[in-house]
């Protein structure tokens, strides 16, 4: 089972780190679609984001308290589907079904991530494979 879990956190943790890279080379355009959303301070706002994108998909591909990374990714993703993906802001029909789409993938993402965070807090060091084990005990 370690394997299989190892490999899932590889999997999941692509996605965070490759977007991590995409807010670190591409903040200026990041920042300007962040303004168009009405996010305050864009600019801070893209290095915050990334930074906790960074950090979490780090924390989870190495296996470097997990569960914190786990944490970090739902503190990036709730935040981001409410105020980057409002399709209730919107009046084109499909711009609408685009932003649901979106607000969709982050709070599933955001729900994997928890169950991943209970699923490493709740296994502890059995878990094998991570450089640590969980920061939180939920035995």
């Amino acid at each position: 089972m370690d394997v299989l879990v190892l490999i899932g956190r590889v999997l999941f943790a692509a996605l965070f780190l490759g977007s991590a890279f995409a807010h670190m080379t591409q903040s200026r355009a990041m920042a300007a679609y962040a303004s168009s959303r009405g996010v305050l301070a864009p600019v801070p706002a893209v290095f915050g984001s990334g930074v906790l994108l960074l950090a979490g998909g780090l924390s989870v591909l190495l296996g470097i308290w997990p569960d914190l990374g786990a944490l970090l990714l739902v503190v990036f993703l709730v935040p981001t589907a409410l105020l980057m993906h409002g399709f209730w802001k919107e009046t084109d029909a499909q711009a609408r079904q685009m932003e649901m789409v979106q607000f969709q993938k982050d709070l599933a993402l955001a729900g994997a991530a928890l169950m991943l965070f209970g699923f490493i807090a709740r296994t502890g060091s059995d878990l094998g494979l991570t450089v640590t084990g969980p920061l939180f005990d939920l035995r």
